[in-house]
């Protein structure tokens, strides 16, 4: 996998962007008469009118070579296997992350999203994290940390890595100190802004819903489908927004037809203040009448952004990404994770050679109860699930990790099922299936911690079925989710 960093010089953008100061540099002629003031005002809302129809034909400029890089090969700041072009997903997920001083969330953010998603759910979403740094060593670091965790996903187009140019971002050494914050801390909320913009400048034409997150970040199981059912069914409504976090900026979905407009005025404005301020301030320009009171506007406000209940999204991250600063930041509305999926499983007695750790036993998840965690799985240890009566089933689901303790999956571990027939028993002959012992033939196998298949009508119907380790593992192993399809 080779890396292309873009070249494109996204200074035209902040050459722009000074033009937003208009007002105040406009000159006057010396020798003439001093104008009336109404006259004077019009001569500069006329100035105003130009430059930001110059603003916008700038960014719009650049939203066309961001759009025509994201479709080529060669010269760009894509880093992924396979770009995702020609169609739109429903959702993309945008995350920017940062080198930080002390600890990195990131995998663990990528594993908490991945992790009960369905093979129809990833092609339908996309996810793209953001590298906000320019030091292409890191960028790549990044990326390769990425692609070794997540080959299957890179692979697919369901994650891309981008990262910008070493000429974006402009000289943060002439912040003025606002609001009473360190220059280090307006410097860091600026280039939050930036990183929040090129992100959805990227992402605008490549599905049609947005959410933005964060790197430090953990998902609700079956986040996906909830999302996308509640921004669906509003979809009629007039809203900027979906909330589905609580906490600044995070789990915030929009539609990505409205993401030119929102990043041109983040752009516009990325020196003033922080991005959820500036936010707020597009719904105020919006829908907020002067001469009204404010509650009038709070209601109005109130009508362009709407929140959903319980949070999909919880903040984990104990360092933030500004030097030295601690956050607590916890979502009260974001409940309890839910550690395994529970399912109506045909009748069976189950055993195992394997030890469960505590009361997480093999019984209580195969009835829905808990989730089973083992101690470390050796070469030859099994997970039996012997039938009271033959049964005719369509398929299986493993789902091995959850969401606390992810890395804790099957590796190298076979599905196998016992036909109740002799006769079945030697219909092995088709291809794909193979022969195991006692009379067992393996019907599939765990990939990424997930083992999920079909059963063929020739092999029905089935008095037991067993997954069986062919090697020694280095950590515990965890179902999650047990489902015998009857």
């Amino acid at each position: 996998m080779r890396f292309y960093p873009y070249k494109l010089a996204c200074l035209l953008a902040f050459g722009c962007f000074v033009s937003v100061t208009w007002i105040k540099s406009i000159p006057s002629d010396e020798g003439s008469t001093v104008m009336p003031d109404l006259q004077i005002l019009y001569k500069r809302l006329l100035v105003a009118e130009e430059l930001g129809g110059q603003v916008s034909q700038d960014l719009s400029s650049i939203l066309e070579q961001l759009r025509n890089l994201s479709k080529t090969g060669n010269d760009t700041y894509l880093y992924s296997v396979h770009n995702r072009t020609g169609f739109k997903v429903s959702v993309v997920l945008g995350i920017p992350t940062v080198k930080r001083d002390k600890q990195s969330y990131l995998v663990n953010t990528l594993s908490s999203l991945l992790f009960s998603l369905t093979s129809s759910q990833c092609q339908d979403l996309l996810i793209i994290v953001f590298v906000a740094e320019t030091n292409l060593d890191y960028v790549n670091s990044v990326a390769e940390t990425i692609m070794k965790n997540f080959p299957k996903e890179v692979q697919s187009g369901l994650l891309e890595v981008i990262s910008p140019s070493q000429y974006y971002y402009p000289d943060f050494t002439s912040l003025k100190e606002t609001f009473g914050d360190s220059k280090e801390r307006v410097k860091w909320r600026t280039k939050q802004n930036l990183d929040f913009s090129f992100l959805m400048l990227y992402a605008q034409d490549k599905g049609t819903f947005y959410v933005q997150l964060e790197d430090d970040v953990v998902a609700k199981s079956g986040y996906y489908d909830e999302m996308k059912a509640y921004a669906t069914n509003e979809a009629s409504k007039p809203w900027l927004y979906l909330e589905f976090s609580q906490l600044g900026f995070i789990g915030k979905l929009f539609r990505t037809r409205d993401l030119p407009m929102i990043a041109e005025f983040f752009l516009m404005f990325h020196r003033d203040k922080p991005i959820d301020w500036l936010l707020d301030h597009i719904l105020w320009v919006k829908v907020c009448n002067p001469e009204k009171d404010d509650k009038h506007c709070t209601e109005q406000k109130a009508l362009l952004k709407q929140r959903y209940k319980p949070s999909l999204f919880q903040h984990v991250g104990l360092h933030s990404s500004l030097p030295g600063k601690l956050q607590h930041l916890k979502d009260k509305d974001f409940g309890k994770q839910t550690l395994y999926k529970a399912h109506n499983n045909p009748p069976a007695e189950v055993s195992s050679t394997l030890k469960h750790y505590q009361t997480h036993s093999l019984k209580s998840a195969y009835e829905g109860r808990d989730f089973f965690w083992a101690i470390t799985p050796l070469q030859g240890d099994y997970i039996l699930f012997n039938f009271s009566q033959p049964v005719y089933t369509s398929g299986y689901l493993f789902r091995s990790g959850n969401i606390e303790t992810n890395g804790d999956k099957f590796f190298n571990t076979t599905v196998e099922v016992l036909p109740s027939s002799v006769l079945a028993r030697h219909k092995v002959a088709i291809p794909h299936y193979r022969e195991s012992g006692n009379g067992f033939i393996i019907v599939g196998e765990f990939v990424n911690g997930l083992a999920e298949g079909k059963i063929e009508a020739a092999l029905q119907p089935v008095s037991a079925l067993r997954l069986v380790v062919h090697s020694d593992s280095d950590v515990w192993a965890l179902l999650s989710e047990i489902l015998i399809k009857v």
